[in-house]
């Protein structure tokens, strides 16, 4: 009766130690029997934790296409299998991972990429940043056609509607200074940026609907009129008075002395700081890359998001310096021969 009874008390324990070990055996066997849906969901808790060798398991658990398989799910994993595996630089196993999909879909684009990626990393440094220029170079010159565009045409209207606004803003007519001093307080009071979604966003709900050029030309064009109008206003006003009352002197309209005599005397003050807002001016044509122009920062931004290649924006910034070094280059000859005079 006492064995009876002590075998009793002992069944429970050993059901439970049963229990235990065969939790642990079958926690240590990988889940075959789950749903694709289910590994995929368990890979990205895996790598959302950080354990990569889990979430690499789980994803090599998806089967490829059939009865058990879908296609999508399939080259997802592979995919995320070679990207983690390209990411830790271990170029066999992602070049493998991309030649299951390969194997079952030729044309995936994205697995011909990471191979073609793979193939990449494995030249030395020179003959990929060369690979890559090649490569890049092209679609950047063609952006940067427009930018030069934009640069150009800027500083053809500029300077003229500059020197209107400077003339009103000084001209005794109270009603016409007042409107070019509100233009030039207006366009210097704010952002470039705010200008160009004004006139390429809010026009149309006034009626007026712009190309992305077109807007792109007005907003430069008006800006650097108003700024360009301050500093002709400076020069205009820094010629001595002496100046226009020996005009006056020798029978010449205010329009003869301001045309003859004051403004030729301000091409010489007027070319460092022209020049200054026309650098600047190179640099702030990025900003129309916010309005759907392809310029150059445009290009290099679509191609730096397609390829996630740092080597797009450093020949972006050499063709932007290569910019401003000609223009500096040009204004400094200019400042140069319109000094020759003062110098003897």
């Amino acid at each position: 009766m006492t064995s009876i009874r002590s075998g009793a008390r002992r069944a429970p324990l050993l059901l439970l130690l049963l229990g235990v070990f065969a939790g642990t055996l079958f926690a240590s066997l990988p889940a075959r029997a789950g749903t694709p849906d289910e590994y995929l969901r368990q890979a990205r808790e895996a790598q959302s934790t950080g354990d990569l060798q889990a979430a690499e398991r789980f994803y090599l658990m998806v089967p490829p296409p059939g009865p058990l398989g879908d296609d999508g799910q399939f080259v997802e994993s592979r995919m995320q299998v070679a990207r983690q595996r390209f990411a830790l630089k271990d170029l066999d196993g992602a070049e493998a991972a991309a030649r299951e999909v390969l194997a079952v879909y030729p044309d995936n684009a994205e697995a011909v990429n990471l191979a073609g990626s793979v193939v990449r990393e494995r030249l030395p440094k020179w003959r990929r940043y060369l690979d890559d220029t090649l490569r890049f170079l092209p679609t950047l010159l063609h952006g940067s056609l427009m930018t030069l565009a934009l640069v150009l045409f800027t500083m053809a209207v500029s300077p003229f509607g500059g020197l209107l606004i400077a003339l009103g803003r000084i001209s005794p007519v109270k009603l016409l200074s007042g409107t070019c001093w509100f233009v030039i307080w207006f366009f210097r009071g704010t952002p470039l940026l705010l200008q160009l979604f004004f006139i390429y966003y809010g026009l149309p709900a006034l009626g007026v609907t712009l190309k992305p050029m077109s807007a792109a030309f007005m907003g430069l064009g008006l800006n650097y009129s108003a700024y360009l109008a301050e500093i002709i206003r400076g020069a205009i006003q820094s010629i001595d008075h002496g100046q226009t009352e020996a005009a006056k002197a020798l029978g010449m309209t205010p329009w003869q002395t301001m045309r003859r005599v004051i403004i030729p005397q301000t091409y010489k003050r007027l070319v460092p700081p022209v020049g200054n807002e026309f650098i600047a001016l190179i640099k702030d044509t990025a900003l129309v890359s916010t309005i759907a122009m392809v310029e150059l920062m445009r290009s290099a931004d679509q191609i730096f998001n397609a390829y996630f290649n740092v080597t797009v924006l450093v020949l972006a910034a050499a063709i932007y310096l290569c910019f401003t070094s000609v223009f500096t280059f040009v204004f400094e000859r200019v400042e140069h021969r319109l000094g020759v005079y003062e110098r003897r």
